[in-house]
């Protein structure tokens, strides 16, 4: 059983979640004291054994685990919060599971992901989880210039001291004025969402000190930013045959009818990316 433990606000706790914790016979958690501290706010009594269950041991622990399934145990799988599997440990085990033959089914309940959707005010009718791009700059920008060209709405989940630095990339390997919201701490007291272009909240994260949970949602691909990335990439090949880049931007530009200065704006940040 899988079950989804609130994203911020404890009375988003449902009354299934409360009945699974209270009758498990044993809950793995991701981190057993926050498992505690959510159990304590619910006032759960509960008899179950606890087991951590983390990125750490997730693969030690599943065996483990498939074997309590086995002697006709219930076990229940919570992460921090929202959804387990879901950019949290539980995959293994749901597969494991489903090899052996146990049923697998899940409490719905909170999610990050579909609630930063839900309030973008971006298309959501279709969409994809990307959950943290890496950590290094270098693996990160080649993560995004994959997904440049991608239609649909996308949303990242980062730490709030790489989202300065995670908005500034995306801004140059998507288009500044691709538009995009950054969801801090959804269904909490100091809940912040701020929607822009890329460019916008790449400058406003630089200058601002970010705390707390960060979901990203960032708009797919239109008809006009793929012009605009094409012709950026028109005028660095014009440029690379001995034309200045300026030069090669207005050309481009007047003949695809987009903005010069967009034009030349986004091939330098192309060029410094790659020389980068």
């Amino acid at each position: 059983m899988l079950a989804a433990t609130p994203i911020g606000d404890v009375a988003d706790a449902s009354p299934r979640l409360v009945a699974e914790l209270t009758n498990a016979d044993v809950i793995a958690a991701e981190d057993t004291r926050r498992l505690r501290r959510l159990l304590e706010r619910l006032g759960v009594q509960t008899s179950a054994r606890i087991m951590s269950y983390f990125e750490g041991n997730e693969a030690r622990r599943t065996e483990e685990l498939v074997g309590v399934l086995e002697t006709g145990a219930r076990v229940v799988v919570v992460s921090d919060a929202g959804m387990p599997s879901i950019s949290d440990p539980g995959y293994r085990l749901v597969a494991a599971a489903v090899a052996r033959g146990f049923q697998v089914t899940a409490v719905p309940g909170p999610s990050a992901v579909l609630t930063a959707l839900a309030v973008s005010g971006l298309p959501v009718d279709r969409f994809c989880f990307e959950g943290f791009l890496p950590r290094k700059a270098s693996e990160r920008m080649r993560r995004l210039r994959e997904l440049a060209t991608e239609p649909r709405t996308a949303v990242f989940f980062e730490a709030p001291h790489r989202t300065a630095d995670t908005l500034s990339a995306m801004a140059v390997t998507f288009g500044a004025d691709r538009p995009a919201a950054v969801c801090r701490e959804l269904t909490k007291t100091y809940e912040e969402i701020r929607r822009g272009t890329l460019q916008d909240l790449a400058d406003w994260a630089a200058s601002s000190e970010i705390r707390g949970e960060v979901t990203l949602v960032v708009g797919g691909l239109t008809e006009r930013s793929a012009d605009l990335a094409g012709a950026a990439e028109e005028a660095i090949s014009l440029a690379t045959r001995g034309m200045r880049l300026r030069e090669a931007a207005a050309e481009v530009a007047h003949r695809k009818g987009v903005s010069k200065n967009a034009v030349y704006d986004l091939a330098l940040k192309m060029n410094h990316l790659r020389r980068g």
